[in-house]
């Protein structure tokens, strides 16, 4: 675990070892928020990789000797997260000048948390979307998500409910983040 991680966009060769990192991380984080029915759940649900963050090179990961260990982006589309269901407007661009961009599928391996990457993977989210004319953010957090978002400076605007496709309903909170 010496190894230096080395942060760089995602590609789609990427997708199989990014659903293994986003699996494997519910399963060791969620357990501390979550009941074990929740948890199996947002194992499911939760852990697809959504090849549109990589098409549009707004997704990254974090590489330990070839290995990934984090993972997480923004996006510019309408979709708030994954597992909320398909619908009509998901791949509707989004207007910098009236919309936030959108955090997006932040997972970090069991035995990497608290060593700054998902931190790292934020202030590239925030430079990324500032460049592209947003002057805001917003996510749908977990609560595992939810002390990271804080601690970076993201605001609670509201609790949610995250309901699942098999009828489990996670806690959630809705968060934004001023760049301007």
């Amino acid at each position: 675990m010496g190894a230096t991680p080395v942060l760089r966009a995602a590609t789609r060769a990427d997708v199989p070892a990014l659903a293994v990192l986003m699996r494997q991380s519910v399963l060791d984080v969620f357990p501390s928020f979550h009941d074990e029915r929740e948890t199996a759940a947002a194992a499911v649900y939760l852990t697809e990789p959504d090849t549109a963050l990589i098409d549009d090179g707004t997704y990254y990961v974090y590489e330990v000797d070839g290995v990934i260990a984090a993972c997480g982006g923004w996006s510019k589309r309408d979709k708030l997260y994954t597992g909320s269901g398909a619908a009509p407007t998901d791949d509707r661009l989004l207007d910098p000048a009236t919309e936030p961009a959108r955090v997006r599928a932040m997972f970090v391996r069991g035995d990497w948390t608290r060593r700054g990457l998902g931190r790292g993977i934020l202030a590239e989210c925030v430079a990324a979307a500032r460049a592209a004319g947003f002057s805001d953010l917003t996510l749908m957090a977990t609560l595992p998500g939810v002390p990271l978002y804080r601690s970076f400076g993201f605001r609670d605007v509201r609790t949610a409910e995250v309901p699942l496709p098999n009828g489990v309903v996670l806690g959630g909170m809705v968060m934004d983040y001023p760049l301007t």
